[in-house]
């Protein structure tokens, strides 16, 4: 498609946050998951404390910081992770440490010294976390005769209470689609993040590609596909009826306002094209009294995501209701995406089809939107169906076998396995997934 004379953004250092940015918070290795929204009057809840997040702004991704007490109250403080002495000076103590059980110590409650007033006492002198934690450990009558493993766990379990620490993250799509996964998996249709990845690579997403989408997991499918066009190609996120599915999460990711201006939406009746026999002989009657009880879900349960800010309740609200956001965020706004597809665009779209399509719709039945959505694309084109059940997807599969207007046809089952790789500890995670869904992919072709 020819490329329109868009206004290049100025440039920003995507390592960097900067003030109006989304991050993604990871609060003590993943106990909690927030994503907030960068501003001087930001909030984040620790715990009981409240912690203004100024100190997070100009910082790169991937910084830690700690919750300390300072005069004017709890603060986020860097802090400088472990370099690799440190690693490999640890891991060879582990390796070379005393052989020791855990056999003799009685847990009887008597072992720690350090009562609740000295820790209080502690913190209004101004001791800091760690302060408080080394006490805590010279105070153990047991901590010297437990293992090594067990003394880190001990330390750990401790830090987490005294002096919690905060990860900083960039948003994008593998980091939102696990922490969605792992807290809240039914708002994505359970889509596991080896899985979204499969999607988009079955579906052949390359820079300078024209992507239709039908996506009903909260904009997640529609930023990822955005995320890897870079900016090159647009991404058209269909629906029945005219309102909207909402794109929430789109907001997370930081898009400039050039890839934002690549998100566009247009109702399936704008995309329509003229179909053929084959297509008129399969259900007419089903198809309209579908597309009428989808429109009537979508007007009553969607809502435009122009009219939707950051801590919506029909958004991410869960995710960063522990973020207290200031009247000041309402000056950092994210920029819109999703806009109407101008009437140019859908010419073109019309006449030469679109380079891939990809459907995430778990409530609804695959087969009642492909044989909309499939005449849409471009011959040889690929297509990629997520959903959670493996039936409806055969279905699906049947029929197009049977219209002879796609080959190449696979159901696939992705399959993911996690490992704890630590010395003399290396095993399979004991809490996995046990399903990622399945996936229905084939390319188009000119019906028989």
């Amino acid at each position: 498609m020819a490329q329109d004379n868009l206004q290049v953004d100025p440039i920003q250092n995507a390592r960097v946050t900067w003030e109006g940015c989304s991050v993604l918070l990871d609060i003590n290795d993943s106990d909690r998951l927030v994503f907030a929204r960068l501003t001087s009057g930001s909030k984040l809840k620790v715990g009981n404390k409240n912690c203004s997040l100024q100190p997070l702004i100009g910082c790169p991704f991937g910084s830690i910081f700690q919750v300390d007490n300072g005069k004017e109250g709890p603060y986020l403080s860097r802090i400088i992770p472990f370099t690799e002495d440190d690693i490999q000076e640890k891991g060879n103590i582990e390796m070379s440490g005393e052989l020791k059980d855990n056999r003799a110590i009685v847990d009887d409650n008597k072992a720690q010294n350090l009562t609740g007033e000295d820790i209080d006492e502690m913190r209004r002198q101004g001791a800091t976390g760690n302060e408080i934690v080394e006490a805590l450990i010279a105070n153990s009558a047991t901590f010297e005769k437990k293992t090594l493993f067990s003394q880190e766990k001990y330390k750990l379990k401790k830090q987490k209470k005294y002096a919690p620490k905060v990860l900083l993250r960039r948003p994008f799509s593998r980091s939102i689609c696990e922490a969605y996964f792992k807290k809240y998996p039914a708002r994505i249709g359970f889509l596991r993040v080896d899985t979204l990845s499969l999607l988009l690579s079955m579906s052949n997403v390359a820079a300078n590609s024209d992507v239709l989408v039908v996506d009903m997991v909260g904009g997640l499918l529609t930023g990822a596909v955005a995320e890897r066009l870079g900016g090159r190609g647009y991404v058209c996120n269909t629906c029945f009826g005219d309102s909207p599915y909402p794109m929430d999460i789109v907001r997370i990711f930081n898009f400039s306002n050039e890839i934002c201006r690549r998100i566009v939406r247009a109702s399936l009746t704008d995309l329509s094209l003229c179909q053929n026999g084959t297509f008129q002989q399969i259900d007419q009657h089903q198809n309209a009294r579908d597309m009428e009880i989808l429109s009537n879900e979508q007007v009553s349960s969607s809502v435009s995501t122009e009219d939707l800010p950051l801590s919506s309740e029909n958004g991410i609200s869960e995710l960063i209701t522990d973020a207290t956001l200031s009247p000041a965020n309402k000056i950092c706004k994210a920029p819109k995406a999703g806009e109407k597809a101008s009437q140019e665009t859908l010419k073109w779209w019309k006449e030469n089809g679109f380079s891939s399509l990809i459907i995430v719709a778990p409530d609804v039945d695959p087969w009642n939107l492909v044989k909309d959505l499939l005449p849409l694309l471009a011959y040889s084109a690929p297509f990629a169906i997520y959903h959670q059940y493996l039936q409806p997807l055969a279905t699906c599969m049947h029929n197009l076998q049977l219209g002879k207007i796609a080959i190449n046809l696979q159901i696939t089952e992705p399959w993911l396995r996690e490992y704890q790789v630590l010395p003399s500890r290396t095993h399979p995670c004991m809490q996995m997934s046990g399903c990622g869904g399945y996936i229905l992919s084939g390319t188009r072709i000119a019906a028989s």
